[in-house]
Formats: structure tokens, C-alpha cells, sequence
């Protein structure tokens, strides 16, 4: 029987070693795999490659990783915002590496990767320091500079259900970079409100299928809501 479901966050993550590039889904707190990111900042892996939207919030979750010095290495749209400051304080002592890459070439660089596509022309950031040292070709008229695909070892991505063979449904705007990230890692480890049962899910709305996607965990606070939550529904009913 296949089951992709793992029974804690600390087995979900317990392979991943240092120096390992890891892909975190989100778009700010949206889609954000908090409980995933506190299980890594547990499970000790450094020197860590980090792609992400952004470089973390406040003092928790990706911010916590960076404060804690275990990211050698980001990439990433928008380092720097007004609770930026772990990001600020490792990057201007010289212990933090950044790529900044436009968010639309982010968003297309993963998504080659997942497509096996070996590198595109985009005229994002042509004219700019962000294309210096790049290819560039004139095209129709107009500059384009080559962009490779972002390759990871895994994927660490939050959705709203699975089942057991790993297929995911999102929350609205939740699913923001988690269906590409989970392409482009040779890892998907994909943390999910609930787990239910083979054919719950309707294919039409099945955005990543189970093919992408290596392990499924359901964190503790969220089986512990469904649980209370179940339970309430039980009392009201008898």
C-alpha cells in the first residue's frame, strides 16, 4: 500500500543534511510552512541554501533560521522589509551570501526546473546590475538576458488537504510558489491541515499531483485542532 503520510515533523525532516538547498513555499504568511521551518531550525541541518519569496518576518519561522546563522545562502525577491532585521544584521556581517532575483524570474527559474527546461530569455532586469555577467541576445527588437532554472534538494510547502499517495488541494492564494516548488525538488515534503481518504479529493481541483510529492505530515497543532473540533461537533450532537 503506498502512504506517503509520516507520523511527525521530526520524521518528515529527518534526512536533510547540511548544505542541502532547500525550496520554502510562501508569499509572506500565506502558504508559509511555519510548522516545517520550526521542525528545521530543530533538526539542526546548516549551512543551508534557502529559495524563498522573501527573506523572513519578524523573529519567527525563515527569520528564526537566518537569526539562528544555519542559512549560508538566499534566494530571493524581497530581502529586506521593515522586520527584516535578522537578514539585515547576518547580510552586513558578511555571514550571509544573497541572490536577488526578480519575482517573475524566481516564479519562471523554478518552474523550468520543474519543466526540465535548460534556461529562458527574459528582458526582466536587463539594463540593471541584476544582469551583469549574464548572456544577452537581442531579440525582434528587443534585450533579453538568459536565465537558468533553480534546481533544490527538497521542497519544504504547505497546502490545505492530501491524501495518502501525496496528491495536495491549496487554499486560494495559499498555493502561491508551493505547486512549482514541489517540481523542482528532488524532495517535496508538503505539511497539510488534514490527511483524508483516497477519492475525497476531487481531480479537478487537485493542483499537485502525488507524483511530486515524497512525504506528507499533518503537524501536531493542526491534528490537535481537528481533533477538538471533531469533538465539539460530537457533543452538539448527542
Amino acid at each position: 500500500m503506498i502512504s506517503k503520510s509520516v507520523g511527525s515533523i521530526t520524521e518528515a525532516l529527518a534526512d536533510i543534511p547540511d548544505g542541502a538547498t532547500i525550496m520554502i513555499g510562501g508569499f509572506g504568511l500565506a502558504g508559509q510552512p511555519t510548522e516545517l521551518i520550526e521542525g528545521l531550525l530543530d533538526q539542526g541541518a546548516r549551512d543551508l541554501v534557502i529559495v524563498n519569496n522573501n527573506a523572513g518576518n519578524g523573529d519567527t519561522g525563515l527569520a528564526a533560521l537566518i537569526g539562528a546563522g544555519r542559512v549560508r545562502k538566499i534566494v530571493c525577491s524581497f530581502p529586506r522589509q521593515a522586520d527584516s532585521h535578522h537578514f539585515d544584521r547576518m547580510y552586513r556581517a558578511g555571514k550571509l551570501e544573497l541572490e536577488l532575483v526578480p519575482q517573475g524570474n524566481l516564479a519562471e527559474r523554478i518552474r523550468a526546473a520543474g519543466a526540465g527546461i535548460g534556461g529562458f530569455y527574459t528582458p526582466t532586469a536587463v539594463g540593471t546590475p541584476l544582469a551583469e555577467g549574464k548572456e544577452q541576445r537581442h531579440i525582434n527588437g528587443r534585450d533579453y538576458i538568459l536565465e537558468y532554472p533553480l534546481h533544490a534538494d527538497y521542497a519544504l510547502i504547505k497546502a490545505q488537504r492530501a491524501d495518502r499517495w501525496g496528491n495536495l488541494v491549496y487554499r486560494k492564494t495559499a498555493r502561491n510558489f508551493g505547486p512549482i516548488m514541489a517540481t523542482a525538488a528532488r524532495t517535496t515534503i508538503a505539511q497539510v491541515h488534514e490527511i483524508v481518504a483516497l477519492g475525497e479529493l476531487d481531480p479537478e481541483n487537485i493542483v499537485t499531483p502525488g507524483l511530486f510529492v515524497k512525504r506528507v505530515v499533518v503537524p501536531e497543532r493542526s491534528r490537535t485542532k481537528t481533533e477538538d473540533t471533531s469533538a465539539s461537533a460530537a457533543g452538539a450532537n448527542t
